[in-house]
């Protein structure tokens, strides 16, 4: 049998094919292999690394330095007398309780919004709180995190803002107060004159045949409460004054 160099040819044709694919798949998979690899040696990298790394400082730190400077710069500012450090207080109150959720003191809301913030600036403020320090609580309680960018660069409008919510405050409670005056105005009946004894003792908290003991108990309990200079209603505190006057007549 003879041998016909174009037999060979084409019988040597399919055997290149499956050489060369064979080929190719083995270095898409050496390729693969290659990109798992890589992938794997990332991933440790990262595992390794905050070993081998420096701690990081807390950002959320508040030195007490810090905490009095913040202070001189509000005491500097245009309207500072105005602010009353039991109002400020009260405001840090209100302002929690706006919150979510409203019974969280100031610390916890600030120590949930950047770990230990709130606990640092507790910290910095110290045991005894003054006017100063207190106002720059009242400030963390109005911005939250973004407070300590205020006090650095417009001490000018935290006063301002301060004074704002305080005016607010202000406002609400003598709302609720007028109210709870009308309606005890109200409460009295058409042929009742506010002159007469019945009315007087009403606007007390009495009842009939109240005692001159009782009567100026509740002068002395009711005068305090609404005593303008206590933050109280100038119309309250003299209704109360005539309705005693009236009793004691």
């Amino acid at each position: 049998m003879g041998f016909d160099p174009r037999d060979w040819s084409r019988a040597s044709r399919p055997r290149q094919e499956r050489v060369t694919s064979n080929v190719e798949a083995l270095l898409a998979e050496n390729d693969a292999l290659r990109r798992e690899v890589m992938r794997l040696t990332r991933e440790l990298d990262l595992l390794r690394r905050p070993q081998h790394q420096p701690p990081v400082a807390d950002p959320a730190r508040i030195s007490r330095e810090q905490v009095l400077q913040w202070g001189e710069a509000l005491a500097g500012q245009p309207g500072w007398s105005g602010l009353r450090q039991a109002a400020l207080e009260a405001l840090i109150v209100r302002l929690n309780r706006l919150g979510f959720p409203g019974h969280l003191t100031l610390q916890q809301r600030l120590d949930r919004l950047v770990s230990g913030l709130g606990t640092d600036l507790l910290s910095a403020v110290g045991g005894k709180a003054t006017k100063k320090s207190t106002a720059v609580l009242a400030a963390f309680a109005l911005y939250g995190v973004r407070a300590s960018e205020w006090l650095d660069e417009d001490p000018k409008r935290v006063v301002l803002d301060l004074q704002q919510q305080l005016q607010q405050s202000e406002a609400r409670r003598r709302g609720r107060r007028t109210r709870t005056d009308q309606r005890k105005t109200d409460q009295r009946t058409p042929d009742e004159p506010w002159g007469s004894r019945a009315a007087a003792l009403a606007v007390l908290g009495l009842e009939a045949g109240a005692s001159a003991e009782a009567i100026k108990q509740a002068h002395r309990r009711l005068v305090k409460r609404h005593h303008p200079d206590m933050g109280g209603s100038a119309e309250a505190f003299r209704r109360v004054n005539e309705a005693y006057q009236r009793l004691m007549a």
